[in-house]
């Protein structure tokens, strides 16, 4: 691509600029600086090109807030706020500064959605793109898997599976010919967070990044106690039915697509009266019940 190194550093610079008084030095130096609080919340999250994301499926732009997205969606899953972000960038050498740019823009986008700033990063040549992100929250509290009781309801903060079927309909080749189905590719390619749930008051935690089976199966064995689905309140919420056009316009089961879909990045929580979806109850025991589906869930892991 005949760029210097300094000159991407100086476009992203230029983009990620911020008059935050919390940090102290930004991009350009060894490290960044920020100034210090208690609880802090750390996490990371990778995007390889060809596991997630494609260049011919995903604008530069929508891989950008993708993996932004997803660190974002680990922070609020612990009960914290986002703070700061540290993103390391590995390039094969023939992309444009146009589209390096646009890749961050995106992920500024996102950052501001969530009121977070990219501080740092590094750049490194390699046979694929690959974004590792990594971010820095607060919280008064963390809340944890370990902390659902018998006796919480379960609830989501929106309903899983719009970003399985628009994987679906992209790995098929399938041009959207309705807005349901356009929906779902827009969030497949960068999925949207429920930014304004208020998790609070929750016992227990965790956002949708792989599925909603797997991510229920990790609180239930941390609290040590069972879920319990309930298919009629799934039903009942206001995108079930959009969610079930969509599912048979695509020729796919609906609960293949809200059990066993991921990267929804959707809150997933127990407790009492919390906002958001109704799914099932905590009872006594292990493991969940009320997942029904037509066949074995199909849920994708990095390693079978």
């Amino acid at each position: 691509m005949g760029l210097r190194e300094e000159e991407i550093i100086a476009a992203l610079r230029e983009i990620f600029a911020t008059s935050e008084s919390a940090v102290e030095v930004g991009i350009g130096d060894d490290g960044a600086v920020v100034k210090g609080f208690d609880h802090q919340v750390l996490t990371t999250d990778m995007a390889v090109e060809g596991v997630h994301f494609r260049t011919d499926w995903s604008s530069a732009f929508d891989i950008g807030r993708k993996i932004t997205a997803a660190n974002l969606a680990d922070i609020y899953a612990m009960g914290g706020t986002p703070k700061y972000l540290l993103l390391a960038l590995s390039l094969t050498g023939e992309e444009e500064l146009s589209w390096i740019k646009e890749i961050a823009r995106g992920v500024k986008f996102e950052a501001d959605l969530g009121g977070a700033y990219l501080v740092g990063g590094d750049l490194a040549r390699g046979k694929n793109i690959t974004l590792s992100m990594s971010a820095i929250g607060q919280c008064k509290e963390p809340i944890l898997r370990s902390g659902a009781r018998v006796g919480d309801g379960i609830y989501l903060s929106s309903l899983t599976g719009w970003s399985a079927a628009g994987l679906l309909m992209m790995t098929e080749g399938k041009t959207p010919q309705t807005p349901l189905q356009e929906r779902a590719i827009a969030e497949f390619k960068s999925p949207s967070l429920d930014y304004g749930y208020d998790s609070s008051n929750a016992h227990a935690l965790a956002d949708i990044s792989d599925a909603l089976l797997i991510q229920g199966l990790q609180i239930a064995n941390a609290s040590g106690v069972a879920f319990a689905l309930n298919k009629d309140l799934i039903m009942a919420a206001p995108e079930f039915s959009e969610l079930s056009q969509l599912a048979d316009s695509i020729d796919c089961d609906v609960w293949q697509l809200i059990f066993a879909g991921g990267e929804d990045h959707v809150f997933l929580c127990t407790g009492v009266d919390l906002p958001g979806i109704k799914i099932g109850e905590v009872k006594d025991g292990l493991g969940i019940t009320g997942a029904d589906m037509k066949k074995a869930p199909d849920i994708w892991r990095h390693f079978q």
